[in-house]
C-alpha cells in the first residue's frame, strides 16, 4: 500500500507530515511512499532528499489523494481535500473533531477512515504518538525565543564595568508540556522564572527545573488530570478569583508572561486581564500560547503582535510550531511513523485497524462510513502525578539541642562499650599471653576501635572514588598475611590465608568500585 503526503495549503504553514528519515522507516514497514513536489521545501527537505530516500515525487496534491491509500497531513483537511477521499482510504492528520463537526460529517460521507493525531489518548504507551505534546514542546520553547526577540534586555543578570544588569522575571502560567518546555528554556537563559498551575502536585516538577512555584492560599483541591486525559479541570469561581488576585499582585514585577492554559474543546480561560497588562512595566512582553482558542490574555489578537498604550507587547501568534518547521516536522513525522507501526503489526505494508486497541480506537474518529467520535474512556487511564509532599516542620532550637544531646549520649555509650569490651579482651589475654603478643593485640584493638568510629560514621553520599581507592590502599596488610602463610603451623597459615582473602576482596573491590563510579562521569 502507498502512503502519500501532500503540500500543506494553509497560509504560512511550513510543516510537512513526512520527512526523508520517516519515509525510510515507513518503507521498512512495507509501504511505498510518495510526496507532492515541494511539500517539504519550507521545512528544509528538498525533493532531492526524498528521492534519495526512495520516495516517489508526484506533481500535485490531487495526484497524492488519488494514488495513496493512506494520506498523512499536518493541518485538518479543507473541504476540497475531503472531497478527494473515498472508501478504502485513510486520512491521518490533526482534525479537532469537537470544533469541526460539519467537516467530520462531510468526511464520513466519503466512507474513508479518519485518524486524528490530536485525539491520541494521553497514556504511557501512546507517548511516542502524542503529536499534541510534540508540538506543545516546540511551542513552549519558541515562546521564550519570541519573548526574547521582543524584550529589550538580557534574560540573565550581569555585573559589568558599565553597571549592574538585573535578571528578567518570567512568569509561566500552566505547567503542561508547553509550560514545562518554556520553563526549561527560560531558566537555561538565566531568567528568574516563576510558574503557576492549578495542580499543586506539579510543584516538584517545576522546582526541579529551577523555577519557583507560585502557591495559592486556597483549600480547593484541583483535579490531578487522571480523569481528563492529563489536562487540568476547570476551577471554581472562588479559586479563579484567588488566582487573579495573585496575578494582579505579581504583574508589576513581571517582565515576561507566557500563558499556556488550555482545556481541549473549550475556550481558553482569561487569566491575564486588561488591568494586569496596564500594571506591567513598559517594555514587558506577553506571549499567549492559548491564542488559537481565544487567548489567556484579554488583549490578545489572534495571529498578531500588538503593543499596548503603556508599551507592553502582546504576542498572539498561532504558528509557533511552524516557525521551527524543520524540528516540528521531524517530531510530527516520527509520531505518524509510530502510529503506522501500531497499525502494521506484521510489518507487511497492510494496516490492521484494531478497534480494541486503546490508542487506535481513541485516535479514530470515523471508519467505514460511521462516526466513531467521541471514543470511550481508555482502559488504561493517564497516570496522575505524585501528590506534593509537605516539607517537614523545622525543629525549634530547644528540640534541636535535645536531639544533639541524645545523639551525643548514644555515641558515648557505644564508645564506652567498645572500650570496655576491648579492655576486657586485653586483660584476659594478658593473663596468659607473652608481652610481645600483647603489644600487637593492643595495636589491633585500638585500630578496630578507631576504624569503626571513623568508617561507620561516614554518610553513603561520601563514598566517593577517593574513599574506594583509600580502601584498596589500606589493604597493604595483605603483605603481612602473605608472609605469615608460610610461617609453619596450620592455624597461623589458615588465619593468614583468611586475612589475605579479605584484604584481596578489599583491594580488588576498591579499584572495581572506583572504575565503575568514574565511568558514570565519562562521555560515551
Amino acid at each position: 500500500m502507498k502512503i502519500g503526503t501532500p503540500k500543506e495549503t494553509a497560509k504560512g504553514e511550513a510543516r510537512v507530515a513526512m520527512t526523508p528519515d520517516s519515509a525510510r522507516m515507513l518503507r521498512k514497514l512495507g509501504y511505498d511512499c510518495l510526496v507532492e513536489s515541494g511539500a517539504g521545501a519550507a521545512a528544509g527537505f528538498p525533493d532531492a532528499m526524498y528521492a534519495e530516500a526512495g520516495v516517489e515525487i508526484v506533481p500535485d496534491g490531487a495526484r497524492v489523494f488519488e494514488r495513496a491509500d493512506i494520506i498523512a497531513k499536518v493541518r485538518p483537511p479543507t473541504g476540497d481535500e475531503v472531497d478527494l477521499l473515498s472508501g478504502g482510504k485513510t486520512l491521518i492528520s490533526f482534525f479537532h473533531p469537537a470544533q469541526n463537526g460539519d467537516l467530520l460529517e462531510r468526511a464520513r460521507g466519503t466512507g474513508a477512515g479518519l485518524i486524528a493525531m490530536d485525539m491520541v489518548p494521553r497514556i504511557s504507551r501512546a507517548q511516542k504518538m502524542d503529536a499534541l505534546s510534540s508540538m506543545a514542546n516546540i511551542a513552549g520553547y519558541r515562546a521564550v525565543i519570541e519573548a526574547g526577540n521582543n524584550f529589550g534586555r538580557f534574560f540573565t543578570g550581569q555585573v559589568t564595568a558599565a553597571g549592574k544588569i538585573p535578571p528578567a522575571n518570567v512568569l509561566v502560567i500552566g505547567a503542561g508540556v508547553a509550560g514545562l518546555s518554556a520553563i526549561g528554556a527560560s531558566t537555561s537563559l538565566g531568567a528568574v522564572t516563576h510558574a503557576f498551575d492549578v495542580r499543586p502536585e506539579v510543584a516538584e516538577q517545576i522546582e526541579s527545573m529551577g523555577a519557583r512555584f507560585v502557591f495559592l492560599d486556597f483549600e480547593e483541591q484541583a483535579s490531578d488530570g487522571a480523569e481528563t486525559g492529563g489536562y487540568a479541570s476547570p476551577s471554581s469561581p472562588e479559586f479563579r478569583e484567588k488566582q487573579l488576585e495573585k496575578f494582579r499582585e505579581m504583574a508589576p514585577e513581571m517582565d515576561i508572561v507566557i500563558t499556556t492554559a488550555l482545556i481541549p474543546g473549550r475556550d481558553a480561560p482569561v487569566l491575564w486581564t486588561k488591568d494586569m497588562v496596564g500594571a506591567m512595566k513598559p517594555g514587558s512582553v506577553i506571549v499567549d500560547l492559548a491564542a488559537p482558542q481565544g487567548g489567556n490574555c484579554e488583549l490578545t489578537a489572534k495571529d498578531e503582535k500588538i503593543v499596548t498604550g503603556n508599551g507592553v507587547t502582546v504576542v498572539g501568534y498561532t504558528d509557533f510550531a511552524s516557525r521551527m518547521a524543520a524540528q516540528s516536522s521531524t517530531l510530527y513525522a516520527t509520531n505518524i511513523r509510530h502510529m503506522m507501526a501500531d497499525l502494521t503489526p506484521g510489518k507487511d505494508g497492510i494496516p490492521v485497524h484494531d478497534m480494541e486497541d486503546d490508542v487506535i480506537r481513541g485516535a479514530t474518529i470515523a471508519l467505514g462510513g460511521e462516526i466513531t467520535y467521541p471514543p470511550p474512556p481508555p482502559k488504561v487511564k493517564a497516570i496522575a502525578a505524585r501528590p506534593r509532599k509537605d516539607k517537614p516542620k523545622e525543629p525549634t532550637p530547644e528540640e534541636r539541642r535535645a536531639a544533639e544531646a541524645a545523639e551525643f549520649r548514644a555515641g558515648t555509650k557505644r564508645q564506652v562499650a567498645l572500650l570496655a569490651g576491648g579492655g576486657a579482651l586485653v586483660l584476659l589475654a594478658g593473663l596468659h599471653a607473652p608481652a610481645s603478643f600483647m603489644q600487637h593485640l593492643i595495636v589491633f584493638v585500638l585500630s578496630v576501635f578507631v576504624g569503626f568510629q571513623v568508617i561507620w560514621g561516614v554518610a553513603h553520599s561520601l563514598h566517593t572514588p577517593l574513599m574506594a581507592i583509600t580502601n584498596a590502599i589500606s589493604s597493604i596488610i595483605i603483605l603481612g598475611a602473605l608472609i605469615q602463610i608460610g610461617g609453619g603451623s596450620v592455624p597461623v597459615a589458615a588465619l593468614a590465608g583468611l586475612a589475605a582473602l579479605m584484604a584481596g576482596v578489599n583491594i580488588f573491590g576498591g579499584f572495581l568500585v572506583t572504575r565503575r563510579m568514574l565511568a558514570m562521569f565519562q562521555k560515551s
